[in-house]
């Protein structure tokens, strides 16, 4: 499904205050050992259907509220994602401006994760 021209206009703007990184960068600095919390901002049943391993489910609704219980050290590195790469770049402007130093956004997404055939899980 294409998205609307309203929701590209307000990706395309976060977009331009976010830093992006690619599903094979995040495979190389997880398999490095770097330190890096992964935040799935997708709904809940996407979540269900699986995950990256080690990941954390804040869901675009809720992360704003949510993030400082879960994620209380604001220079943490933090790598957002969704399902292709639009909604983890608004949540990630948010949470910038709420004062987290160290945010991306995996684009590509869960999508390009399975695309890449790298592993998954599912609780």
């Amino acid at each position: 499904m294409p998205h609307s021209p309203g929701f590209l206009k307000l990706v395309n703007d976060a977009k331009t205050r976010v830093r992006e990184t690619t599903v094979q960068e995040v495979k190389k600095q997880l398999d490095a050992g770097e330190k890096i919390i992964l935040v799935d901002v997708r709904e809940e049943s996407e979540w269900a259907r699986g995950h990256l391993p080690g990941a954390i489910h804040l869901g675009r609704g809720v992360i704003e509220r949510d993030i400082e219980q879960g994620v209380p050290d604001h220079s943490a590195k933090l790598v957002l994602y969704c399902g292709g790469g639009f909604r983890s770049a608004l949540a990630a402007d948010n949470v910038q401006k709420m004062g987290y130093t160290n945010v991306i956004s995996m684009d590509g997404g869960w999508k390009g994760w399975l695309d890449a055939g790298f592993p998954t899980a599912k609780d």
